[in-house]
């Protein structure tokens, strides 16, 4: 049978560790959402393409939890010890922050589903060799899925559009999908999940969705060879025919998606002010903004702790009816003991006039080696008695491992 009692000790184990971690993200976050905010109202503000790559760096947030910084940096530990003191101490606290993700993973993700369900059971048409779902409801036309999407029109729309006019609407939806539109979407709904404590998440998801809407108005109209003006008459005549409630659709919902009267004129005016743009200046941002992004992210992972950190610290305790500890001084024991994987080193004279120092009496305990996550969280040691009478001038002391056990492996893994 399960070990019961070990297994709600790890999943405990894992609510303060990952808790932990994604609260010193979400803190992160804070500081990203204003500074990407800023840049989209000043210097980025005629810059399409340079304000949709500026959300990229939400990309690096989940990989922050584990910084030296946190430890090294005082200016951050005073303004994070109390966060990671309540993470760290406070079990219900972990506990509500996990029931909070799975709260809002279920959500988020509810509604993808339910709409990934409602794609299926439509009708499917081929418009010029490109299979769609037809819609009976009128609304905006979207695209559902990731590894096989599909693009849904409103039956009214093919109705009432000519062959390009549809074909325009369809343009739109691949270059979505080209330009990797879904996979962004998907991502922004794991950080809006993983960091829920910050409501600046969905709050501005509505202009993260405007500039990928703003990118892929550029793309469509320099690929598809019409004039600005021709391509703002469909968007305008979208948005006449279509009379939905915005909360009623998914987030998927992409094309037509603005309906207030301030986004609808944020669209037109940057269509109206379409210039064509160089591809190759283009590619070179997507490059450099690439290399950027990797060479921030292999100085995180250079400055972080790793996932399983090997302890060399070592450790004296006596128990003569209450343990205690004698000394946790590294580097003074280190000049008396030395450990491999089978054996403890202790030379004794050195060792016995220490414990005679420090007024040392009853069984005395040797601890060392081991891992830890991160300082002060989740360790593991090994450890063995010490026993005097020796005459030789290195005890050798044998032990056992216990870092065989699963459980302590699984934690190493985590």
């Amino acid at each position: 049978m399960p070990d019961w009692t070990r297994m709600s000790s790890l999943f405990d184990f894992c609510a303060v560790y990952y808790t932990t971690q994604l609260v010193r993200c979400a803190a992160f976050s804070f500081v990203l959402t204003g500074l990407v905010m800023l840049l989209r109202r000043t210097v980025s503000r005629k810059r399409t393409f340079f304000r949709g790559m500026l959300w990229s760096f939400f990309l690096l947030l989940p990989f922050l939890g584990r910084l030296k910084l946190f430890y090294e940096n005082e200016a951050v530990l005073n303004a994070t010890w109390r966060l990671t003191a309540v993470t760290m101490s406070w079990l219900w606290a972990d506990r509500l922050y996990m029931a909070g993700i799975l709260a809002v993973f279920v959500c988020i993700f509810g509604k993808r589903l339910r709409l990934r369900r409602l794609v299926a059971g439509m009708e499917r048409v081929s418009l010029s060799g490109i299979r769609v779902s037809v819609m009976d409801m009128k609304v905006t036309p979207f695209t559902a899925g990731l590894l096989k999407p599909r693009i849904v029109i409103p039956r009214v729309m093919l109705k009432s559009y000519g062959r390009e006019e549809v074909m325009a609407v369809v343009q739109h939806e691949q270059t979505h999908i080209r330009l990797g539109h879904l996979w962004f979407g998907l991502v922004w709904d794991i950080l809006r999940c993983l960091l829920w404590i910050n409501p600046f998440l969905t709050i501005f998801q509505k202009q993260f969705r405007a500039d990928m809407e703003d990118i892929c108005d550029r793309v469509c109209i320099q690929k598809s060879g019409r004039t600005a003006q021709e391509y703002g008459m469909v968007l305008l005549k979208t948005l006449k025919l279509l009379h939905s409630e915005p909360e009623r659709m998914p987030s998927a919902v992409t094309f037509a998606g603005e309906r207030e009267f301030a986004d609808i004129k944020r669209r037109m005016k940057g269509i109206a002010g379409f210039r064509p743009y160089r591809r190759g200046r283009c590619a070179g941002m997507a490059a450099a903004a690439v290399l950027l992004l990797s060479a921030m992210l292999s100085a995180i992972h250079t400055h972080s702790y790793a996932r399983c950190n090997e302890s060399k610290d070592i450790m004296v305790g006596a128990y003569a009816g209450k343990p205690e500890i004698v000394s946790y001084n590294t580097a003074e024991l280190c000049r008396m003991i030395s450990y491999d994987d089978s054996y403890v080193y202790v030379e004794r004279e050195a060792f016995e006039d220490f414990l005679e120092e420090n007024n040392a009496d009853g069984e005395i305990w040797i601890v060392f080696g081991g891992f830890y996550k991160l300082p002060g969280l989740a360790g593991m040691a090994e450890s063995c008695i010490y026993e005097g009478g020796s005459k030789d001038r290195i005890v050798r002391i044998p032990y056992e491992s216990i870092m065989d056990d699963w459980y302590l492996e699984l934690i190493q893994l985590l």
